[in-house]
């Protein structure tokens, strides 16, 4: 019995060897289970007639990770596409700040004069231009200051008028010397009354040309004084209320000129050697809203309770987008290290776990891998997969991602 056992054994193993030598598509299983050696030809043999699943390597994935795409679906896309260069990686450190008004363009609007609110002409927030009139004030020591000058005028031309005279009678002798040179000194007296009058007047903030229009102006008005806008810009605070009596050192209005800021900052004494006066910085915000600005202030002075030091950045803001009273990050920049191939951010995508861009080509994009290196805020740091002067996909190059996508499902099915 155990003698037919090994002779049926012998017999199998002399027809599979048979077999797998006349066909050469027979599984590389059962070739190696026969001792024959499994060649490339037979690792590469084609599929069968019929079978839609089985595919040949390099069959249809001679295509994969390319989009073929013509120039005129790429600027439909809205696909941006730059050459790579060389660059710098700029790196910085992020401290937090506040937006505040500009100092230099602040003005804090007075009475200078004690009286009563007659008129509120400009509301909060209403923007101003440097010279209107916000609101009206009446008061006693404005009419006294306005009839003191008129006075004073009336009688330097009173006494110019008398030291002409003198002068003119005193050269035909008709006069004494002495009476002209009372007239001279009246005269004199006279001006220096009439320049005292108009100093306390400019002192009071009214112009020349308001000061020059007085002797024209009805009685009634010299007890009024209008304020005026000193700069030109936004009502940020009112506290005129019409008919309220107003000191005069009372605030009544405050104008902000909004189109340049201060941003605010604390620099910890582990930063101070990255920052200095005149140095560019970055301000971002939570809504990826950002500016350049400056550093026009570093205190030489550390805060005696944080430890930290006070700067100031002046950013613009002509547009608006930046409000005083905001949390900022600054970024200050701290050093640069250039770099062969430096690439934006938004260039690299991230497919099945792989960093890629998509590089032009003739036909559309490609999918390429690439190895990062250092990076900033703005940019990566190439060392593989990238050559200088290859174009690649910048903006909107997650359009290229879906469409990737799209076609390797469709490989799938």
């Amino acid at each position: 019995m155990m003698a037919r056992l090994v002779l049926v054994g012998i017999a199998a193993a002399v027809a599979g060897l048979a077999v797998a030598v006349t066909v050469p598509s027979v599984p590389r299983t059962v070739r190696g289970l026969v001792g024959l050696p499994v060649t490339d030809a037979t690792a590469r043999s084609p599929a069968r007639a019929g079978d839609g699943h089985a595919q040949g390597e390099g069959e249809n994935h001679g295509d994969e990770g390319k989009i073929a795409m013509t120039a005129e679906q790429v600027a439909a896309a809205g696909i941006q596409v730059t050459t790579v260069r060389g660059g710098v990686l700029v790196g910085r450190v992020a401290v937090p700040g506040v937006v505040a008004a500009s100092q230099d363009r602040l003005a804090r609007v007075t009475a200078r004069v004690a009286g009563i609110v007659a008129e509120v002409r400009r509301g909060l927030g209403e923007d101003v231009a440097r010279g209107d009139v916000l609101a009206v004030i009446e008061s006693r020591e404005i009419a006294d200051a306005k009839g003191d000058y008129l006075a004073a005028l009336r009688t330097t031309a009173l006494t110019e008028t008398t030291l002409a005279r003198e002068a003119r009678l005193w050269r035909q002798r008709i006069s004494a010397e002495q009476d002209f040179l009372q007239a001279r000194t009246a005269a004199e007296e006279a001006r220096i009354r009439l320049d005292l009058g108009r100093q306390r007047l400019s002192a009071l903030s009214l112009s020349e040309a308001e000061v020059a229009a007085l002797p024209n102006q009805p009685v009634a008005s010299l007890r009024r004084l209008d304020i005026r806008a000193p700069i030109s810009g936004r009502v940020t605070a009112r506290a005129a209320v019409l008919g309220a009596a107003a000191g005069a050192d009372a605030e009544l209005y405050t104008v902000a000129d909004l189109s340049r800021l201060w941003v605010e900052m604390s620099i910890p004494p582990r930063d101070l050697p990255m920052a200095r006066q005149g140095q560019a910085v970055t301000v971002t915000a939570g809504d990826d809203a950002r500016v350049e600005g400056r550093i026009i202030f570093l205190s030489p002075i550390l805060d005696p309770e944080t430890r930290s030091a006070r700067a100031v950045a002046e950013i613009p803001n002509e547009g608006g987008t930046w409000r005083p009273g905001g949390f900022v990050t600054a970024h200050l920049a701290t050093e640069e290290q250039r770099v062969d191939v430096l690439v934006p951010r938004e260039a690299v995508q991230e497919v099945e776990g792989q960093k890629v861009v998509f590089v032009r080509t003739p036909e559309g994009f490609e999918r390429r891998e690439v190895a990062l290196g250092r990076e900033d805020r703005d940019s990566y740091e190439v060392i593989f997969g990238l050559s200088e002067g290859d174009e690649i996909a910048v903006g909107n190059a997650f359009v290229l991602r879906a469409e990737l996508g799209k076609s390797e499902a469709g490989h799938g099915h």
